[in-house]
């Protein structure tokens, strides 16, 4: 039986066609027309056209599954001019799918079949057809759809990565789709989570010791960062106090940022991934990272604690 929807699948590539190329156009079309593609079926087959729909939208594609019975029923007029309708039926011949071919020709849109019979009533009622031809069906009786809708979600996949590689749908636009979740935090950029502005801790090279001690406890990330002429020349941490209050004692506070500071600090730009600096801060086993311009000006800082629930690419 998986040997069956396996063979249904690897037959696909076989038999791609004009229509294939003819379908991917026409959907990238409603991109540049602000137009929609509407994807129908019903039982088994309009399960897949949920799951193509829900697949189409998340890579940048306005999509959305439409039910046959609902649509002759008074949801046609989400049927717009100049959309594209898909519609699944194995067989070609589904009543209630069938049904809308009319309505959807005199609503302008263009209708685009995925069937097993290209000689059915939709496949010769349809302005595209791309063939989704199966030997037999993975159950015992061939009855239950089965090879038929697996090959139907394989190519709706292909359908919708094609689209993607034609828009140049990038991982930014990924992020921009899922901010929710695990695939949203992978895309996050360095300035969707920097705190900025006030929040930044930033004190003079001349700075004494004193503002630089105050800085750092009001701001409360552990370190500040030293500038001069506006831009991040070093960084002053605990850990830089702590070896300095060993070595020389109170003495420390008659110096300024300056004589305490690390220089050459570590440092990131706002356009960065969040995976890149949590990459940085583990590999330099630090908890805070600035953020720099690309005239190195300290624009903002990040915490590892922001990072939490971000993983690598």
């Amino acid at each position: 039986m998986i040997e069956a929807e396996a063979e249904a699948v690897r037959g696909l590539a076989n038999g791609l066609d004009e229509g294939f190329d003819r379908a991917v156009a026409a959907m990238r079309a409603t991109s540049a027309s602000s137009c929609r593609v509407v994807v129908t079926g019903i039982g088994k087959s309009g399960i897949v056209g949920q799951k193509i729909a829900a697949t189409l939208a998340s890579t940048g594609t306005a999509a959305f599954f439409l039910h046959p019975s609902e649509a002759i029923h008074g949801d046609l007029g989400m049927i717009l001019k100049g959309d594209v309708v898909l519609a699944l039926s194995h067989s070609g011949e589904t009543e209630e799918v069938v049904a809308l071919i009319p309505h959807v020709k005199r609503r302008g849109a263009t209708l685009v079949v995925m069937t097993g019979r290209r000689d059915s009533t939709l496949g010769k009622g349809a302005d595209i057809v791309v063939p989704v031809v199966i030997r037999e069906e993975a159950c015992p009786l061939n009855l239950a759809p089965t090879a038929s809708t697996t090959a139907q979600l394989v190519m709706g996949d292909a359908l919708a990565m094609a689209l993607s590689v034609e828009k140049g749908f990038q991982p930014e636009d990924f992020a921009a789709l899922h901010p929710g979740g695990k695939l949203g935090k992978r895309f996050l950029k360095v300035s969707d989570l920097m705190h900025t502005g006030a929040d930044v801790p930033l004190v003079p090279s001349t700075a004494p010791m004193k503002d630089v001690v105050y800085e750092m406890s009001r701001k409360r990330f552990g370190i500040t960062g030293v500038t001069e002429g506006g831009k991040l020349v070093g960084v002053v941490s605990d850990g830089d106090l702590r070896r300095l209050l060993e070595k020389d004692g109170p003495k420390i506070m008659s110096d300024t940022a300056a004589d305490a500071m690390g220089r050459s600090p570590k440092t990131i730009v706002p356009a960065s991934y969040a995976t890149e600096a949590l990459r940085l801060m583990e590999e330099r086993k630090i908890t805070s990272l600035f953020v720099v311009a690309t005239d190195g000006r300290p624009v903002g800082i990040l915490h590892l604690h922001d990072l939490w629930g971000v993983e690598s690419i």
